[in-house]
């Protein structure tokens, strides 16, 4: 019982939102920007993908170009994959599975290139995608597809590229 009530009284900050309980007190409601400065936690990874996913933003505008459109939310396999902007995003929210060669639909034919990859090891990931690999589509029944390489937990986002670039 000791050691719990130490390990309790040890937390040096906590989240705890306004509540009856705590006379309705916001001060332990806010965010902590020290976080991602202290190199003990991984909060650095989620401020280097943020910022990443803002450049994106910039570079690619995606947030403003109306709806997206849902080409598959797979259950067993928990994938996601949308198109937004030109860009097509691949979430694979399984804990263990990663599938190698999975067919991810594409908006339009040509060359793609993952332009985001939530793996790479500047956000704290395993580095498990080759970001200088190309995706050539192919066509079925007037759709495209690309196979890619999906690690389990990730996101990726890929775009259509040039022959020049």
């Amino acid at each position: 019982k000791q050691w719990y009530q130490r390990r309790v009284r040890g937390h040096p900050e906590w989240l705890d939102f306004p509540r009856e309980g705590n006379n309705n007190s916001y001060h332990y409601c806010r965010r902590q920007f020290n976080l991602p400065a202290d190199d003990n936690l991984r909060y650095k990874f989620l401020e280097r993908w943020e910022g990443s996913v803002l450049e994106l933003e910039r570079s690619h505008p995606w947030l403003d170009q109306g709806n997206g459109y849902v080409y598959l939310t797979h259950e067993s396999d928990r994938v996601v994959v949308f198109e937004r902007g030109g860009l097509c995003f691949v979430f694979n929210f399984h804990w263990d599975k990663s599938y190698v060669g999975y067919r991810t639909e594409v908006n339009s034919p040509g060359k793609w290139r993952v332009v985001l990859d939530s793996d790479h090891g500047y956000f704290g990931g395993h580095g498990r995608v080759d970001g200088e690999s190309e995706y050539f589509s192919t066509t079925e029944n007037g759709r495209y597809f690309i196979q890619t390489y999906l690690p389990g937990r990730t996101c990726l986002v890929y775009r259509r590229v040039d022959d020049k670039e």
